[in-house]
């Protein structure tokens, strides 16, 4: 018994001594703090709400999750276009986001929000549980496949122009893809999402995307009456503190940078 007790006391003492050797080390298996991280993306103000884009949201949304300090460089929606050599030297296919940590670029908002839930924390954003881990990865990839890359860009595209300029049947084409296909298979999932309140139960990188559907259908009020699981998911979503940053009622001036 005395041998035990003095093995714990020595243990107790021991590990703020491990603690500090591997801070100093930079070993990652500590939760560290960084200096400004630079997010780059577009970011506009109209008359109808302040646009963002849709991946550059996701990130956006972690970065404010982890309350980590960041600022955003933000491009010229016409630089999405154009492609200048500047923007290709850091993403070789000149798409936002893309991400500075320090000498580190990071491309692909997928894969910047996995670095940054692996490299900063807490809040963790991923389950211990592989099962659950593997859920919320197959849900980012259909939102972030289907949605934001396939549905949501036919109605949120259109609304970066003057409303006489808009494309209506695209906007109406993207709508009823949600309709019949993304929003009926994300009901199905919130029906079996258990205790939490969200995608996957607790909030997770599962439920970043969706953060950034939940800003474009805020912008265009589609009527969600035969989804009333994700109409309610969306507005818990609306109400968390990180989605200020990427609402279309903050002003860019208003969420260009986290201290």
């Amino acid at each position: 018994m005395v041998l035990t007790t003095r093995k714990s006391v020595s243990l107790l003492r021991l590990a703020p001594m491990v603690k500090a050797m591997l801070k100093s080390s930079g070993s990652n298996l500590l939760p560290t703090r960084c200096a400004v991280i630079v997010l780059y993306t577009t970011e506009r103000d109209y008359p109808w709400g302040t646009l963002r884009s849709t991946h550059a949201s996701k990130t956006k949304v972690v970065l404010e999750e982890k309350n980590l300090p960041y600022r955003i460089e933000n491009l010229r929606p016409g630089d999405l276009w154009k492609k200048p050599p500047e923007m290709l030297a850091k993403h070789p296919l000149g798409k936002v986001p893309y991400l500075e940590d320090g000498e580190l670029i990071i491309f692909d908002s997928t894969v910047i929000d996995e670095y940054l839930e692996e490299r900063y924390g807490p809040p963790r954003l991923m389950p211990s549980d592989p099962a659950i881990r593997m859920r919320v990865r197959e849900l980012e990839n259909f939102v972030d496949e289907a949605m934001l890359a396939g549905s949501v860009p036919l109605i949120w595209m259109p609304y970066w122009s003057e409303p006489a300029k808009r494309d209506a049947d695209a906007m109406e084409k993207g709508r009823e893809i949600l309709r019949t296909r993304d929003l009926p298979y994300l009901e199905r999932v919130l029906a079996k999402a258990g205790a939490g309140g969200y995608a996957c139960g607790e909030f997770s990188l599962a439920d970043v995307p969706l953060m950034a559907l939940a800003m474009v259908l805020e912008v265009d009020a589609m009527k969600l009456d035969a989804t009333p699981k994700v109409d309610a998911y969306l507005k818990r979503l609306r109400e968390r503190p990180s989605y200020r940053a990427i609402s279309p009622r903050t002003k860019v001036a208003e969420a260009s940078s986290r201290a």
